[in-house]
């Protein structure tokens, strides 16, 4: 069976993916329709009774599809996994891709995503180690780099620049400094990943005033 094609947005944290990822799915790209998988947004919807105390979004509803394969449920071990990665920010490592398949998998059947569409990736893979296990079930075809300084994503994210800050509580400085690390050391470095696998990668370098769609346009001129 055929794989989806994937395109993976990649940027620090305040670049702009969760904006552009929607913009996509409402514009489209390429001429080729787009769906937005949101991973963080995914991960606050699995079931949990300590939701509220953790910014998770449906704090008594079993996901239907997402969060299931097949129909399997989340173990209370995942269930915790997923609360500590939430509560300290932690990325999800190798041997917990299992929660991401099932989040993943749930997503695309959901969706109804189609031979012709194209999967925009936000937030998965985030390291080398998801790389291999999401190329498993998505082939990634390209990628959309969103370059931005750390100086422009204390402004973006201090401004609200994207529009999608309002309701976030973990955007305290020494937050916002812990994932720019994060994200130079573990993320960063799937941008030479997927280049080497033949990927095409687009490079937009995002200002404190960038908006998605001045990104879409760029990404959709001759």
């Amino acid at each position: 069976m055929s794989k989806h094609i994937a395109i993976l947005l990649i940027g620090p944290t305040g670049s702009g993916k969760t904006p552009l990822g929607e913009l996509l799915e409402s514009k489209g790209l390429w001429d080729r329709r787009c769906v937005h998988f949101d991973f963080g947004e995914n991960l606050r919807r699995v079931p949990c009774p300590h939701a509220k105390r953790v910014g998770m979004s449906c704090p008594s509803a079993m996901l239907t599809p997402s969060g299931r394969e097949h129909g399997a449920p989340f173990t209370p071990d995942e269930i915790n996994v997923v609360i500590h990665s939430l509560e300290s920010g932690a990325l999800l490592e190798d041997e917990h891709f299992p929660i991401a398949r099932k989040i993943l998998l749930g997503f695309l059947t959901e969706r109804n995503v189609g031979a012709g569409d194209l999967v925009i990736l936000n937030g998965l893979p985030r390291h080398a180690g998801q790389a291999g296990d999401t190329d498993s079930i998505l082939n990634i075809k390209a990628g959309i780099y969103l370059s931005c300084t750390p100086e422009i994503v204390f402004n973006r994210i201090g401004s609200n620049a994207g529009g999608d800050r309002a309701d976030r509580i973990d955007d305290d400085i020494e937050s916002i400094k812990k994932k720019l690390d994060l994200f130079n050391k573990r993320t960063a470095p799937l941008l030479e990943h997927y280049r080497q696998r033949g990927a095409r990668i687009e490079t937009i370098d995002i200002t404190a005033t960038t908006a998605a769609i001045d990104i879409w346009e760029m990404l959709n001129r001759p």
